[in-house]
């Protein structure tokens, strides 16, 4: 279908903050947005990637072994940063969907600065923000967050019904993404649930403008995301100027490598910036944020 020129501009992302092909993907979405203009609207569904309903694993240590081998190799294809030691595997999506849904309510800077400390809860700490007290510590002294309306917002009615509607817009996947072939290590075809239906693969970008749209499921590259933008509205996206190094970690608080390389131009690292060790690269902080971070300190951080 055709899109209509005056349509506008709507991505939706299916996501969830604890999964590792979602954080792997930041980097080319970081990007995106980067390229887009300010009026195109880029809207998170939280697909609840561990549910409430999902069978407890008969031996917790050989299945956090099983995902901590998962995880490796996921990090291997996309450069993204894994944790030292993996704690657990998740018990739930929900407490961090939450956070990220009401913490939205805040603004988007500081929604963005939300969904990136719970991804690096697991990603980088190792400890997924799982429960309502793990979630909200993780965020504790984000830029701006008021943490008394988030708690607040995330124990209520209203964002709890919001996810909830998330959660079922996400077992409403496009027929173009039922079978996906594609090369990438994650082509993203939809996948089966247990009431036999289907769910959004994550990460699934969603391209609407008016009744057209296009669908870009799984772990792919910048060029493939920008394709789809174009083929809605020609001329985008546009491409962004590089930040500089201290700029750059100054908006975004922390930077993988493979994020400083797709959004930065100048010499790394900026003066005075924190390295912390993951298991697959180090991931960069600000020095305000490292501040405000002593468990990152505590638990991941080594010199250069």
């Amino acid at each position: 279908m055709v899109a209509d020129p005056s349509a506008a501009l709507e991505v939706v992302e299916y996501t969830d903050p604890l999964c590792p092909w979602a954080w792997g993907s930041e980097p080319a979405f970081r990007r995106l947005r980067a390229s887009l203009p300010g009026e195109v609207r880029w809207r998170r569904v939280y697909a609840i990637l561990f549910d409430h309903d999902d069978d407890p694993a008969p031996d917790p240590a050989a299945e956090t072994a099983w995902y901590t081998r998962h995880v490796t190799e996921i990090s291997a294809h996309t450069l993204a940063p894994r944790p030292l030691r993996l704690k657990r595997v998740a018990a739930s999506s929900w407490p961090s969907s939450l956070v990220a849904g009401a913490a939205e309510l805040q603004g988007t800077d500081v929604a963005e600065r939300v969904l990136r400390r719970l991804r690096e809860s697991v990603f980088v700490l190792g400890e997924p923000a799982d429960t309502n007290a793990l979630a909200l510590s993780a965020v504790r002294g984000v830029p701006g967050l008021d943490p008394r309306r988030l708690a607040a917002d995330a124990a209520s009615v209203d964002v709890l019904e919001r996810v909830r509607a998330d959660r079922a817009e996400a077992r409403r996947p496009v027929p173009e993404v039922l079978s996906v072939r594609d090369g990438s290590p994650h082509p993203g075809a939809a996948k089966e649930t247990p009431d036999g239906g289907h769910r959004y693969a994550l990460p699934t970008l969603v391209f609407r403008a008016g009744a057209a749209y296009r669908a870009v499921p799984g772990w792919r590259s910048f060029e493939a995301y920008a394709a789809a933008v174009g083929e809605l509205r020609p001329g985008l996206p546009t491409p962004a100027e590089p930040l500089s190094p201290a700029r750059a970690l100054e908006s975004l608080g922390s930077l993988t490598e493979p994020e400083r390389q797709a959004l930065t131009e100048g010499a790394w690292p900026p003066p005075h910036s924190v390295r912390v060790e993951t298991g697959n690269g180090p991931v960069w902080l600000h020095p305000d944020e490292a501040a405000a971070r002593p468990e990152v300190t505590l638990s991941a951080l080594a010199g250069p």
